[in-house]
């Protein structure tokens, strides 16, 4: 099969297949500089992955230790933690959709230059998909997808061992003072059965984003 600019396939009698013959020593030499620089992007910005998720579990060890280290340390430490969360969320996944254009780009030089130069044919018209990402750099995936793996990844795991935290620190508070675990969420004026409404509203809404994202790489697909 054959790839094109807009990635649909050809029949292999439309096109003339590629082998390492069809490239000239400039040629060659081009393509292996630029996949060792894609290479060196794709590490960078892995490095800027595991980052913010060391930044986000960081966080939230130790917003949980002060929310532990005093019985008059109020819950709201762990909703500020889930939204800080949210915000490490939101900027791995921008970085992520920049890791995943140079890892596009290599992938497509995987699949179709280096197979031609070790002897296997491949549809001649794969450059013309190479030279459409370099012309215009996209991901190839858009932002709720990104969000989405990067939630199953690593996200839901610390959303999940900070839902535990606060329902144990309001357990802590129930045990102090006469209430239910549902009246102890209360913040101010606000009754602790909205509090709770809202944070399993937002898991909701992760737990959404979390399965609704696209499961599959492009070029991985066969």
């Amino acid at each position: 099969m054959a790839v094109t600019e807009e990635g649909t396939t050809q029949t292999k009698a439309q096109t003339q297949p590629m082998s390492a013959n069809s490239y000239s020593s400039n040629e060659a030499n081009a393509l292996i500089h630029l996949y060792r620089a894609e290479v060196g992007k794709m590490t960078a910005y892995r490095q800027r992955l595991d980052m913010t998720t060391n930044w986000s579990v960081v966080t939230t060890a130790g917003l949980a230790s002060f929310a532990f280290g005093d019985n008059n340390n109020s819950h709201v430490v762990f909703l500020f933690a889930m939204l800080m969360n949210y915000f490490f969320l939101h900027l791995e996944a921008r970085r992520f959709r920049t890791f995943e254009i140079s890892h596009h780009r290599t992938r497509i030089m995987e699949r179709f230059f280096y197979p031609a130069m070790l002897g296997d044919p491949v549809d001649s018209g794969w450059h013309q998909l190479l030279l459409a990402e370099l012309a215009k750099p996209r991901s190839p995936m858009d932002r709720w997808d990104a969000l989405g793996w990067r939630l199953r990844r690593n996200y839901l795991w610390i959303y999940v061992g900070i839902l535990m935290a606060w329902i144990a620190k309001l357990d802590t508070a129930k045990t102090l003072t006469p209430l239910t675990l549902i009246d102890a969420a209360h913040i101010g004026r606000f009754a602790g059965w909205l509090v709770w409404a809202l944070v399993l509203l937002f898991y909701t809404y992760l737990v959404t984003l979390a399965f609704q994202a696209s499961r599959d790489y492009p070029l991985e697909d066969g």
